[in-house]
């Protein structure tokens, strides 16, 4: 990969060969410990990423909070940054890719998410595609990111701003740009948007969400095997193509799978924030393990209210202004807590991860909430994308010690 810059066609075959295999290998040799629901998420996310790989000019870039009901009423697939960057993490270059960016000038303090990302596009394993969406929520890196990429490459970027706070008319301000947003769709596609389509994606959406809460309940105190990187491909489901019949599926699935697994006889964690799923110490404690699981990562619940079908631009701008991520951090922290009251778990983990100012700065408020409640917590500093970041030492001893505490 040393040389992706000078043959990116090479590059792109060689990670095309890579998902491939691996795809080859999930369905002729299927981890046994995996339960099926799972396998069926394992399978989707990665071919997800491979499909829209291989045909550019059907995807967009997005980041995690986009719009995509929108972008799926296009036939768009949807590809995140920082979907994008987790996968060249698990190829293990995320150090060469990140290198590029910062030699190309790119400040060496910004998240790794979006070092990765740059890095990749730089280097030619991301193809351009023609259309980029991104949001001003939770991430201020994003409008910076996909304007760079647009400048440097002519990748259209279409911004929403997101007003912090909610009313009705932060709703009509996010409303106008959507409706905006369709327009260019309309213009650079040249299809015709059609409301009667994304009322039936709001409505899988509210259906899976419903799903999901069902596996939600039973997760918090039944045993059910799965991985960090197993928590993370979630992700793909409750945001990057939520409201296609693909991720109803996935739901209806796990909903039914999780019953058929036993009591949790271990303990159960909280996670907060983002996982680095490739860390040893963390996989030896959480990856198919019965004295420790996960129950569920906040991000994956960062906005679980049934939205109205009938109205669904309206239901889409309130989705986004009222994310547990926009806003103060303190409404993030309130919002934890409230998840942790539900799912009683017997610990959390807070991951502050490297370059998020966001995390670093609000972590003491989550503390102060967590106290308050009396809910145990620990956090742990680190990079989910720059292995050279992350001190296994370091997180190995602090988390022995709060899994022996809460034992």
């Amino acid at each position: 990969m040393k040389t992706s810059a000078e043959h990116p066609a090479a590059a792109r075959k060689l990670v095309d060969a890579g998902l491939t295999e691996e795809l080859a290998r999930m369905k002729l040799f299927p981890k046994k410990e995996m339960p099926s629901g799972m396998r069926k998420l394992n399978y989707w996310a990665m071919n997800k990423i491979r499909k829209a790989l291989k045909d550019p000019a059907s995807s967009c870039w997005t980041n995690i909070f986009a719009p995509v009901e929108i972008l799926e009423c296009f036939d768009l697939s949807c590809l995140s940054m920082e979907a994008l960057s987790s996968f060249m993490s698990g190829f293990k270059i995320e150090d060469h890719l990140i290198n590029g960016a910062e030699s190309s000038g790119i400040a060496p303090t910004m998240c790794s998410y979006h070092k990765n990302f740059i890095g990749g596009v730089d280097a030619g394993i991301f193809p351009p595609v023609p259309f980029s969406v991104t949001t001003s929520l939770a991430c201020d890196g994003n409008i910076s990111t996909f304007r760079h990429v647009e400048r440097k490459y002519g990748v259209k970027s279409y911004v929403i701003d997101i007003p912090y706070a909610f009313s009705r008319d932060a709703k009509g301000y996010v409303t106008g740009q959507l409706k905006d947003l369709i327009k260019a769709l309309e213009s650079r596609t040249g299809k015709k948007f059609d409301i009667d389509r994304l009322r039936q994606v709001i409505r899988r959406e509210n259906l899976s969400r419903r799903y999901y809460g069902r596996y939600l309940d039973e997760v918090s105190h039944r045993y059910y095997p799965k991985t960090l990187t197993l928590e993370m491909f979630l992700l793909f489901a409750t945001h990057l193509d939520i409201g296609t019949e693909d991720t109803l599926e996935i739901f209806r699935l796990l909903s039914r799978d999780v019953k058929k697994y036993p009591e949790m006889k271990g303990k159960r964690i909280f996670w907060d924030y983002l996982i680095p799923y490739y860390q040893p110490t963390l996989q030896e404690y959480f990856n198919y393990n019965e004295d420790f699981m996960i129950q569920a990562m906040d991000m994956n619940m960062d906005y679980m209210h049934q939205m109205d079908e009938a109205h669904p631009l309206e239901a889409l701008a309130e989705k986004m202004i009222r994310n547990m991520f926009n806003g103060p951090y303190e409404r993030r922290a309130t919002h934890v807590a409230k998840l942790v009251r539900h799912f009683q778990p017997d610990g959390v983990i807070s991951f502050c991860h490297w370059g998020c100012r966001q995390s670093s700065g609000g972590v003491n408020i989550l503390r102060e909430e967590m106290r308050r409640i009396g809910m145990p917590l620990l956090v742990l500093d680190g990079d989910a994308i720059d292995r050279r970041n992350s001190h296994d030492g370091q997180i190995k001893t602090r988390l022995e010690a709060f899994l022996e505490m809460i034992k």
